[in-house]
């Protein structure tokens, strides 16, 4: 056999071997020899660059080049379902699908409603073309580079047996196929076990890791991640059937992973018994779950019964009720964060909640902790809000031990013994040895070479800790100080130590703004920074402003205001800016920014909505702030007009009428703002 096709062999049959064991989960050969063929493919293709595919199995690997996303507009809009809580708002939807089809019979497709990241797949000609994040249901991210590093979600579909009377009806030409892409529970249990190990910070629910995985920028991590998908909706021009649990069943002889729980019923009661079924059930699954989806299963009725703004009206979810389990109060521990909050944890004898074991919840501050009267010893009612975060719900007095001691919040930093402050209007307790504290120095490290402050990308939590235990780096100006030499180990790290140095050297590029960001002052967010760059074009005005002309800013109060004097009167955060300065790093506002500023938008809350010709989102918000304005994500009584392109949100163009606020053109504020 000839090379080209032996490729076209090993390649049908790697997709073969990846339906069998990711989708049916019945392996007909071991890992050993799939990754035989595999290395075999993957020595061919090199040796044959004109038999590139972008569907082939080796490209399930990923790549560890950045990738930005590009929005993409959805062929058909993704809209949410509206949710329900209990067995009367079911029966109240049941009706009004009812009386909307006329007292005509239907049926219903009751589904497992998947706790992950929606997506949305397109195929042509049986080949995956595209996946697109839901977004803002308008428009998503494409993601295809990264779903196609999940084994279970087919990159080209097998062509029906032409011969075969029995075989499923053929794939559309063109079709779309949306699902849910998810962290298998045993993959985020290990994934948080090597974090934890790692001290790195834990995600915290699959749903988190998934959206967190599929959104990185290197598809070889995500392929790394071992994500998995569900799909429970095909739409398109030309569908195998009129029904939507009969459309699902063909995509599954097409290769697609589809829930075994699907059930197609008639009666409100057998609604009732699928959801009962399923509140216990579910807890025996691979992947985290929510609720249930109720979808009216015909077509035809699905289009009579339309949509309302936000939802469609032949669907619905049915959300259940939070887990509560009880278990025993061994301990409080107490974490410090990047800006000094000092955080209480409770921990707990272990007990499994919604999938995971748990043995710790976090009980956000003295008052949380006063409020329920926690004593050591304590049996705590444990429920995880949307089944994502562990939190205590309720104490069984009954069950208090009688020499239980009242939890007493601590007086002193537990890293390096500095008397607590707590500041006014703050429900926290803080270390203010910001200088000192080691979480705080680490923290602060973290938050400067953060992709939003000065974007020092070649680095991460883990050489940070590394660094500031062998004493390369006590503060952010340290990092400037930082040689190849001197990172570079045995040796051998000489091309990822470069890098590194690289990173750091092209961070003296990083705006203004950023930088002020970047310093970490307490209370001083991206927004807030972005205001103080501009009101004072400098950092030497900013380290110099008082108090009331720096309330005078809209958007900076009292507590803010005393947080920059005080980070500004601290010896060692001087000392640190003037060596920022000393290194090059952007101390002031470009002449192309000073130009730009201007107050025409002075005290005007904008939201931005729709597709645009002339500039983009992300720069429409920039000349938004730079000309005093304030972006907003939500349309409120307090928005002082709309930008809209084209495709604006029917609901947010619904909000606005019913608000009477003012809708304004791309032409037209570009008008405004000359």
């Amino acid at each position: 056999m000839d090379e080209i096709k032996r490729i076209e062999q090993l390649r049908k049959e790697l997709h073969e071997h990846n339906y069998r064991y990711y989708v049916l989960n019945q392996p007909t050969i071991g890992d050993q020899d799939f990754d035989f063929m595999m290395h075999e493919l993957q020595d061919l293709e090199a040796k044959h660059p004109e038999m590139a595919d972008p569907n082939s199995p080796t490209q399930r690997v990923g790549s560890d080049l950045n990738e930005e996303f590009r929005q993409v507009e959805h062929k058909y809009p993704m809209l949410s379902l509206a949710n329900t809580y209990n067995e009367q708002d079911v029966a109240d939807w049941y009706e009004s699908v009812k009386k909307g089809l006329a007292g005509e019979d239907f049926e219903v497709c009751c589904e497992m409603k998947y706790d992950g990241l929606s997506i949305s797949l397109t195929y042509v000609n049986g080949k995956l073309v595209q996946a697109v994040t839901r977004g803002d249901g308008v428009h998503g991210d494409d993601v295809t580079a990264n779903v196609k590093t999940i084994r279970s979600i087919p990159l080209v579909l097998t062509p029906p047996a032409t011969d075969d009377l029995f075989a499923a009806p053929a794939y559309p030409r063109e079709f779309e196929i949306r699902g849910e892409i998810l962290m298998p529970w045993s993959v985020f249990e290990r994934l948080n076990k090597e974090r934890e190990e790692a001290e790195e910070p834990l995600f915290a629910n699959p749903r988190n890791a998934a959206s967190g995985t599929l959104k990185s920028q290197k598809s070889s991590l995500v392929a790394s991640r071992q994500l998995d998908a569900y799909l429970y909706y095909l739409l398109g021009e030309e569908l195998p059937a009129e029904g939507h649990f009969e459309n699902l069943e063909v995509a599954r002889s097409w290769g697609f992973k589809i829930s075994e729980g699907m059930k197609k019923v008639k009666t409100l009661q057998e609604i009732y018994d699928f959801i009962n079924y399923w509140d216990t059930e579910r807890k025996k699954l691979p992947v985290a779950t929510d609720g249930i989806v109720l979808k009216v299963n015909s077509l035809r009725q699905q289009r009579a019964l339309g949509f309302t703004a936000k939802s469609p009206r032949w669907a619905i979810a049915y959300k259940f009720k939070a887990e509560r389990v009880c278990t025993r109060l061994n301990e409080v521990t107490y974490q410090v964060g990047r800006t000094g909050a000092i955080t209480p944890v409770a921990n707990m004898d272990p007990v499994q909640l919604a999938g995971t074991t748990v043995k710790r919840a976090t009980l956000n501050n003295e008052d949380f902790i006063k409020s329920f009267d926690l004593h050591i010893g304590d049996y705590v009612y444990v429920e995880k809000g949307g089944e994502i975060i562990p939190k205590i719900v309720g104490v069984d007095i009954d069950q208090r031990p009688i020499i239980a001691q009242p939890v007493e919040f601590i007086k002193r930093c537990p890293e390096c013994g500095t008397p607590l402050v707590r500041y006014e209007g703050e429900a926290a307790w803080y270390c203010p040895n910001d200088s000192g504290c080691p979480p705080q120095i680490k923290g602060r490290i973290e938050h400067f070479i953060a992709r939003k402050a000065m974007n020092i990308d070649s680095l991460g939590p883990e050489t940070v800790d590394d660094y500031y235990r062998h004493h390369l780096i006590n503060n952010i100006a340290d990092l400037y100080d930082i040689d190849v030499q001197q990172i570079n180990g045995d040796g051998s790290r000489t091309k990822s130590a470069q890098r590194i140095v690289n990173g750091i050297a092209a961070s003296k590029e990083v705006p203004f703004e950023r930088v002020v960001f970047a310093l970490g002052i307490r209370f001083v967010g991206e927004t807030s920074a972005k205001l103080l760059a501009r009101h004072f074009k400098n950092i030497d005005a900013l380290m110099n402003a008082g108090i009331e002309e720096l309330q005078e800013i809209e958007g900076i109060g009292e507590v803010m205001a005393k947080s920059i004097i005080t980070y500004f009167h601290n010896p060692t955060n001087l000392e640190i800016v003037e060596r920022l300065r000393g290194y090059g790093l952007q101390m002031q506002l470009s002449e192309a920014q000073t130009a730009n500023v201007s107050n025409k938008l002075a005290g005007q809350s904008v939201v931005i909505s729709g597709v645009f010709a002339h500039h983009s989102r992300d720069e429409y918000k920039a000349i938004i702030e730079q000309n005093g304005g304030k972006n907003v994500g939500s349309i409120s009584s307090k928005t002082s007009f709309i930008l809209a392109g084209e495709n604006m949100g029917p609901s947010k163009l619904q909000k606005a009428e019913k608000l009477g606020i003012r809708i304004v053109s791309e032409e037209e504020f570009l008008s405004m703002i000359e």
